[in-house]
């Protein structure tokens, strides 16, 4: 099982909920996320009629792929059931929240999966003190680490 985290967006956004999603893949592209060449760096998930799409989540082409590859930078459809479109629609309609990739991994049944975060932007002095916070649980438990070695 192949894990790809979004190490980014956890500085960035508070996560408020999270949802396990499919994602339509073309055969090319799970070739290339099987050999880890995906890049989510400002990706995002939006609404367009009545329908999640995955936005600027970048899969590199498959190097081996002939004529047949894929457009790396193209939007993707999530799947969820209509239910959880509709709640995912009211919270994002509140001001300030959108929809984050968190994590794509592969399951155990070969598909590939989207956790999908219902997040908050952080503002600048929120970084700055979550920053400040590891700092100091760092330097906790090296002290720590020192007393009892």
């Amino acid at each position: 099982m192949r894990n790809f985290k979004n190490r980014k967006a956890s500085h960035n956004y508070y996560f408020v909920e999270e949802l396990e999603t499919g994602i339509v893949l073309k055969g090319t592209e799970i070739k290339s996320i099987r050999s880890g060449r995906l890049n989510f760096k400002d990706s995002y998930a939006y609404f367009e009629n009545d329908e999640i799409w995955l936005y600027n989540l970048h899969i590199s082409q498959y190097e081996q792929g002939s004529f047949n590859n894929h457009d790396p930078d193209r939007k993707r459809k999530l799947l969820l059931h209509r239910k959880e479109i509709r709640k995912l629609m009211k919270k994002v309609e509140e001001k300030g929240f959108t929809l984050i990739p968190k994590e794509i991994y592969i399951n155990e049944k070969g598909f590939v999966k989207v956790n999908l975060a219902v997040a908050r932007g952080k503002r600048q002095y929120d970084k700055r003190e979550t920053i400040q916070k590891k700092d100091e649980m760092r330097d906790m438990e090296r002290k720590m680490k020192l007393n009892l070695g």
